[in-house]
């Protein structure tokens, strides 16, 4: 049942926006485009599909242990390659930016995250283009910052000398594989709804008086941010791309001049920290609040678009009642997908979880009881295996269903962005961030830390009254903290569906009070064991080298068997 507002309208006509026909347009020749299929015979990269499956297990497996996005996978695994390539094997050899294009896209196919026989071999060369870029940039910008110590140099200065230079380059790298990523993944219409996105908000989003001269030359910037944050979800280091390409105009051409590269890689640093200062922006709260809820209509609309435009289009000119019921329809998928991905997001994280621990209980825990000469007890073992994944399985069983009121305002924000009569004609008001006053400050963070202290002793006192040891109480904690930040993570999709306010009630108010803290505390940790994964670290630096190195020899020998067989046959 659709709102007030939204009654049936049949006896009216509405303007359909340039906006939403452009959307209509770029979905209808991309189908039609696919449709076509391909008209000449084009060379493909073509791999062993016996050696693929072997290469895709083991990428499956690596992801098991890692908890990054799903929609991450493929960006992570071009920037592992990259390291792969330029940094560890490229200390031993020239890198080539053809042959590095050739192995990242070989591998990329072997292991599932591009079509075998599906990608052109001229993507080889444009590829190979693209990192030629950075290669240069990369060799340019370590001439500035080298590692060679002077005379009065002490192992501090050194070590901060040698920081500084990998930081560089893995920041540069990261750069690179988001940029493959997107070249690799270029969707006109994704490009249509960011560019009608941006135009909507650009209206939309209006500086109030009291915003500073500086803030407001950033907010075209920061709106342009926002939808690649909130729409594409790119993570910080991915909108670094956008970033430096918004500093640097010259680097989307397909020739950048050696004296440009030579000019950008002599002003790195303070480009990095202009990068991150903007990252790091006092208004990305305000705009990505309103942002977040524009994708939630764009997607809907755009998703709906794609089942079939032409039907879809004509029932909009129309202003059919129709065109409501494929909202709500659309909208009811959309929950139940982001509800599947919900609960494969949970299981690979339940799957990572109880791995960490089990393992962690065999070789940490129980050494550490004996080590201080504590009573094993097997129960809190027992305990400390099994409850992380059963406190994880139990949060996502409790995920919230969206209300109907929801509803309502996901359709009235689809006819917005479908209709001229619904356009917004009050713009939202970015405001002066508010500063709180030191002194409430300091009471505030005061009460939120002693409202830790108190959920914790709770804890260590139900956790004492069981018998369990310091020992296990720590690492219980460690793991309730670490749990509670990954519930509330991948339980994002969900929430992004919700556009209404939503009611606060005391039970809500109560968990917030005294879970939060504990989800806070999770998420510092998350962040210091995500730079010491030693699972990670073991695939990636003692595993996945020797074992591409293997693939590679495999898939030769195969192809030399085949060689052979047509010889005799």
């Amino acid at each position: 049942m659709v709102g007030p507002k939204l009654k049936k309208t049949e006896d009216k006509q509405y303007t359909i926006t340039s906006r939403a026909k452009r959307l209509f347009q770029a979905v209808y020749f991309k189908q039609k485009k696919a449709e076509e299929g391909e008209k000449d015979e084009i060379a493909h990269i073509k791999v062993s599909a016996l050696i693929s499956k072997v290469a895709f297990v083991y990428e499956k497996i690596r992801n098991a242990v890692d908890y990054d996005e799903e929609h991450m996978l493929r960006k992570n695994a071009i920037e592992r390659i990259l390291k792969r390539q330029i940094v560890i094997e490229g200390v031993l050899k020239a890198s080539k930016s053809e042959e590095i294009s050739l192995h990242l896209l070989t591998e990329l196919i072997r292991a599932g995250y591009l079509g075998n026989d599906m990608v052109p071999e001229a993507k080889i060369k444009e590829i190979a283009d693209l990192l030629e870029k950075y290669i240069k940039l990369k060799n340019y910008a370590l001439e500035k910052v080298s590692t060679f110590s002077d005379i009065n140099d002490d192992n501090k200065v050194l070590k901060n000398k040698i920081k500084k230079r990998n930081s560089l380059v893995n920041w540069l790298i990261s750069i690179a594989a988001t940029e493959i990523e997107e070249n690799l993944g270029k969707d006109v219409v994704q490009q249509t709804v960011i560019e009608n996105m941006y135009e909507d908000l650009e209206s939309n989003i209006k500086a109030s008086g009291d915003l500073d001269e500086k803030l407001k030359k950033d907010l075209k910037i920061q709106i342009y941010l926002s939808i690649y944050r909130k729409y594409v979800k790119y993570s910080d280091s991915m909108l670094s791309l956008i970033l430096f390409r918004y500093y640097n105009r010259e680097w989307t051409q397909e020739l950048v001049e050696d004296e440009k590269i030579m000019e950008i890689a002599y002003k790195i640093q303070p480009l990095k920290e202009a990068i991150d200062r903007q990252l790091k922006h006092p208004l990305i709260k305000q705009i990505d609040k309103i942002t977040r809820k524009y994708a939630v209509f764009y997607s809907i609309m755009t998703e709906l678009v794609s089942s079939e435009p032409v039907k879809l289009f004509y029932e909009l000119k129309n202003n059919s009642s129709a065109y409501y019921k494929q909202i709500k329809n659309t909208y009811t998928k959309r929950y139940k997908k982001a509800k599947s991905k919900l609960w494969r997001s949970a299981w690979r994280s339940i799957v990572y979880i109880f791995f960490t621990k089990s393992i962690f209980v065999i070789l940490i825990e129980v050494p550490a009881i004996k080590w201080f000469g504590e009573e094993l007890n097997y129960v809190s073992l027992f305990i400390n295996i099994i409850f992380p994944a059963l406190l994880l399985f139990f949060m996502v069983l409790t995920t919230r269903k969206p209300s109907s009121k929801n509803l309502d305002k996901v359709v009235e924000g689809v006819q917005e962005i479908s209709y001229e009569e619904y356009k917004r004609h009050k713009p939202f008001k970015i405001k002066r961030p508010a500063k709180r006053k030191p002194l409430p400050n300091f009471i505030f963070n005061f009460i939120y830390f002693v409202t830790f202290l108190f959920s914790v002793y709770v804890i260590i006192e139900v956790l004492t009254f069981i018998n369990f040891n310091w020992v296990s109480i720590i690492i219980f904690l460690f793991f309730l903290a670490f749990v509670s930040f990954f519930s509330v993570r991948i339980k994002k999709n969900i929430k992004e569906l919700i556009v209404a306010e939503r009611k606060d009630n005391l039970a809500d108010f109560l968990f917030d009070f005294f879970y939060m803290p504990i989800v806070a505390s999770g998420r510092w940790l998350s962040g210091k064991a995500s730079e010491v994964n030693i699972f990670i670290f073991i695939m990636d630096f003692i595993i996945e080298a020797p074992f591409k190195v293997f693939v590679e020899i495999a898939e030769d020998w195969t192809k030399y068997v085949k060689e052979k067989k047509e010889e005799i046959m």
